[in-house]
């Protein structure tokens, strides 16, 4: 009985997509968003690793690389997690093939499209249910106008169902192989093992199929993903940490700001207070001046009148 390793180690994956071309080739035209007459029919390999022309440029390397009859390239990456910049990656690493087409003085209408194809692991886009992303250049007041180039498929495979695509068997059948198969399983399911080429991907991905060195590179893979993804989630944690503080702090500020005012408006009012105060002790230092004088004055006039008697 076989045991299955996992097709979406960095190891498996290019054993079976980045050797059998006509595995890749049956991939390519199930997964992506071909036209009927416009499907591929034969395919090249090229180098995954794409060396820029200034050795202060960044390097980049992606999973497969081809090109097909018509010599539109193809790209894929199989991505285990999700981090923030990946779809940047994506955009680059596409980018790089575009230009890379060219040489010095050649004409621009010999470039041909490059379309790239990332399958993700985790979900990245929580509002939607979906989880086949086609993105193109497209005008936003027609998206029936597209400019050639540049096209991207992004596929959460967590998120996906057979019955939500029923509608494209081969693709079902690729998914299902990826998200399905691994080292749990010792026996294909029925559905996939019927499919000449979905069987053969998983012979290739027979236990038995690796020596002892591949199987450590196998599973050196699985630690690195696995360390990886704890740093990610550690820093996920610290910036979830800072932002609640960053809130807390906010918070209080605003409590301070609000009790500095709720202060001022005291200060402004025992002052009104003291000032009030002060007027009094004026108005009865006043009186009592008054009072005096007016004692004084009668003094003075009884006085006169004793004389005069």
């Amino acid at each position: 009985m076989a045991r299955y390793l996992d097709p979406k180690n960095d190891l498996t994956f290019k054993r079976i997509f980045g050797e059998n071309p006509d595995l890749l080739l049956a991939f390519l035209n199930a997964l992506m968003p071909l036209a009927p007459g416009c499907l591929i029919e034969e395919l090249t390999y090229l180098s995954p690793e794409q060396v820029p022309d200034n050795p202060g440029k960044k390097d980049s390397i992606v999973d497969v690389k081809c090109r097909d009859n018509n010599g539109r390239v193809f790209i894929v990456e199989m991505q285990m997690y999700w981090f923030e910049a990946f779809t940047n990656r994506v955009v680059f690493n596409a980018g790089k093939a575009y230009v890379r087409q060219l040489d010095a003085g050649d004409d621009y209408s010999l470039l041909n499209p490059v379309y790239s194809l990332a399958i993700l692991n985790e979900n990245f886009d929580h509002k939607t249910d979906r989880f086949y992303h086609h993105y193109s250049i497209v005008n936003r007041e027609n998206i029936d106008e597209v400019m050639e180039g540049l096209e991207f498929v992004l596929i959460e495979l967590n998120k996906f169902k057979p019955e939500t695509w029923s509608e494209r068997r081969m693709a079902v059948l690729w998914l299902r192989f990826l998200k399905e198969v691994g080292e749990k399983m010792f026996v294909l399911p029925e559905e996939l093992k019927k499919n000449e080429l979905i069987n053969k991907a998983a012979e290739l991905c027979e236990q038995g199929a690796f020596t002892p060195e591949e199987l450590d590179i196998y599973e050196a893979y699985w630690d690195r993903v696995s360390t990886e993804k704890s740093v990610r989630n550690e820093v996920l944690r610290a910036n979830a940490k800072l932002e609640a503080a960053k809130t807390k702090l906010e918070a209080a500020e605003t409590k301070l700001e609000a009790a500095e005012t709720k202060l001022e408006a005291a200060e402004t009012k025992l002052e009104a207070a003291e000032t009030k105060l002060e007027a009094e002790q004026a108005k009865n230092e006043v009186a009592e001046a008054e009072k005096t004088i007016l004692l004084a004055r009668i003094a003075e006039y009884e006085r006169q009148n004793s004389k005069q008697e």
